[in-house]
């Protein structure tokens, strides 16, 4: 770090030796203009505003920045895109994908006028991964938030969580209830029993005979590394049920591949089809009725998140709605994208 800040001493005053003179009269005038102009249009910049051991003060960052969570022993990389009076921050799935799957959300939200903010949780992608596994509970994941929450300077804000993420949100909504606008619960159920009764019920009626038994056969033998096990599962069930489009997303595949599966493993376990990790006893069916923020329950009808269970999210919470969209999956911000957002953006501008 002592490097760094010297190589930036350095630079401020090379920069001051070789900046040209300011122009005067007319052409002064026309720099301000034009000055003017580019921070006008400038919405998802942010200005490093005190000393942050990264920027300089006063640098434009493009709304990114880095906050400390753990107590400031590590840090957690965010970006605001947009600016609004209605804030969102961003729950990305997993546990341990990255935020870069949801980009389609900057698609539609900053223009509708919405201030948006991405993240990447501890331990993935553009945050600090430290190879520590009691770090990797929702508990202290829980409290992640609420730190990110705290340094972004977010209040009566709408808190969105998609999959894992929603599993955060509720978990949010019930802790700190006070803070939150808005919430959207996105292709995520109550418990783990209602997703894996639904999971295994796709495996078994979408696989055909032959793969579901070469399937069965080696998470039999606990063999989910095997080659046959990722492609069987990717072509013939991931292409149903989690993105129905053809090719993936851009997107979406920079995600996979930055999937930390040590967190993934050690929370929900090396199959899709049980939940062996510290999260297979999460359930909060009995505590819906405690949530009483204004919510949006977004399901799809291939999802793996039965849209029934989603329907019935909605009837045992006192101030929620429910939305399917009939042609999506999991990722039914891409594969049903007009009708997700349209829903979306109606509960949001409803808040």
């Amino acid at each position: 770090m002592s490097d760094r800040r010297s190589f930036l001493a350095a630079g401020v005053a090379t920069a001051a030796a070789v900046v040209p003179l300011a122009p005067t009269g007319a052409g002064a005038a026309a720099t301000a203009t034009a000055t003017a102009t580019a921070v006008a249009r400038a919405t998802s910049d942010i200005a490093a505003r005190v000393p942050d051991g990264l920027n300089p003060v006063g640098v434009r960052t493009a709304g990114v920045r880095l906050v400390p969570v753990v107590g400031g022993k590590y840090k957690v990389w965010t970006r605001r895109v947009g600016s609004g009076k209605t804030k969102i921050l961003l729950l990305h799935g997993g546990p341990a994908f990255s935020h870069e799957y949801l980009e389609a959300m900057a698609a539609f939200l900053p223009e509708a006028g919405y201030e948006i903010y991405f993240y990447d949780q501890l331990g993935v992608n553009n945050s600090d991964q430290p190879e520590d596994p009691a770090l990797w509970t929702l508990p202290r994941y829980l409290e992640e938030v609420e730190e990110v929450r705290r340094a972004l300077g977010l209040d009566q804000f709408v808190l969105f969580g998609h999959s894992w993420g929603g599993v955060l949100a509720m978990e949010y909504a019930l802790k700190h209830p006070r803070a939150l606008k808005g919430l959207v619960i996105s292709n995520m159920v109550a418990g783990m029993k209602a997703y894996l009764k639904r999971v295994n019920h796709l495996k078994e009626t979408l696989l055909p005979a032959p793969l579901l038994q070469r399937v069965n056969a080696l998470e039999a033998a606990r063999d989910f590394e095997n080659p046959d096990y990722e492609r069987i599962i990717l072509e013939h069930l991931y292409s149903k049920v989690i993105c129905r489009l053809d090719p993936w997303p851009d997107a979406l595949m920079r995600s996979f591949k930055h999937l930390n599966k040590a967190i993934y493993v050690q929370m929900q376990g090396p199959s899709e089809f049980e939940v062996s990790g510290n999260l297979k006893d999460w359930e909060r069916w009995d505590q819906l009725k405690d949530i009483r923020t204004r919510t949006l329950l977004l399901g799809a009808q291939h999802d793996t998140m039965d849209p029934e269970d989603i329907r019935r999210m909605a009837r045992l919470m006192p101030n929620a709605k429910a939305a399917i969209c009939p042609n999506g999956s999991h990722l039914a911000m891409w594969d049903d994208q007009a009708v997700y957002f349209d829903h979306l953006l109606r509960f949001l501008a409803t808040l």
